[in-house]
């Protein structure tokens, strides 16, 4: 890694903090990345709360061994649960969830203050969308709505076309169909990004839509342009395990892949969240 700075670790039970990953890369184009996906014990939504702060240490440690310089949590129950236990291990290691960033862009986003929230059962159940708005607009009005169905749809690359849109109208035509609707929506898992074209087309026109994935990586720039110097726009050639950024918005980031099982799955998920070809030959299995 000499002449580089260290990589931002990123980590997720399981592929949709991918969309995170995809997020930050478009954001920082030149940076290093490490992903975890801890695919043996997902999902995290269904465990205790000390289940997922105990497995979110331990993916934080695998990342922390390999030098990272800031750790992205990019899980909304990890945020939820184990986003106070990370920072009191790590206090010198700039910790960043996808909950903070996307209740602030909310309510800044927000003209009314009413604000829906669309995630799995277990984040609109534990309610840290809600609080989180809250906390910085007492007077804010949320609307959850678990949408759990997403989350399979998502994995089973059903994320366009007359499905995906009847589904997405389902769940949503109760939330906006009536007067008073909210004016702002959150994407409160990391799965719905890919599903956003069919959100958004049974979504009123002057909707605003909060995607948590896009605001943590805003969250993320901002955190380490007020650390110090940016990773230049050339690097060295990509190392033995490292995959290269691609596409005409990257330059010289790489990316190395962990998994904690399943790499031909992950890879075959995985590129739906990515947006390009993962493969499974690139992937390290690794045990926590």
């Amino acid at each position: 890694m000499s002449g580089r700075a260290l990589p931002i670790g990123v980590f997720d039970s399981g592929v949709g903090g991918l969309t995170v990953l995809r997020a930050l890369r478009l954001a920082l184009p030149t940076e290093d990345f490490i992903y975890l996906g801890d695919t043996a014990r997902l999902p995290y939504g269904t465990k205790s709360p000390a289940t997922v702060i105990r497995y979110s240490l331990q993916c934080a440690a695998a990342l922390v061994d390999r030098d990272i310089r800031c750790l992205v949590v990019a899980c909304n129950t990890a945020s939820a649960s184990a986003l106070a236990a990370l920072r009191l291990q790590y206090p010198s290691l700039p910790v960043i969830g996808v909950i903070e960033p996307g209740a602030a862009a909310a309510v800044a986003a927000s003209r009314t203050q009413h604000i829906a929230v669309i995630a799995i059962e277990g984040t609109i159940g534990g309610g840290a969308y809600q609080d989180a708005i809250r906390r910085l607009n007492a007077n804010a009005r949320v609307t959850p709505c678990a949408c759990s169905l997403f989350v399979a749809m998502a994995e089973e690359g059903w994320t366009s076309g007359p499905i995906a849109a009847a589904v997405a109208q389902r769940y949503l035509d109760p939330i906006f169909g009536v007067a008073g609707a909210p004016d702002t929506l959150v994407l409160g898992c990391t799965h719905f990004p890919v599903l956003a074209a069919a959100i958004r087309s049974v979504l009123p026109p002057t909707v605003q839509i909060v995607d948590s994935a896009a605001t943590t990586a805003a969250a993320v720039l901002r955190q380490l342009q007020a650390a110090g110097p940016m990773v230049p726009e050339t690097g060295a050639a990509p190392e033995t395990g490292a995959t290269p950024v691609t596409g005409a918005h990257c330059a010289a980031g790489r990316v190395t892949w962990l998994a904690t099982d399943g790499a031909a799955r992950f890879a075959r998920v995985g590129t739906t969240f990515l947006g390009e070809t993962l493969h499974e030959a690139d992937i390290e299995i690794v045990d926590l």
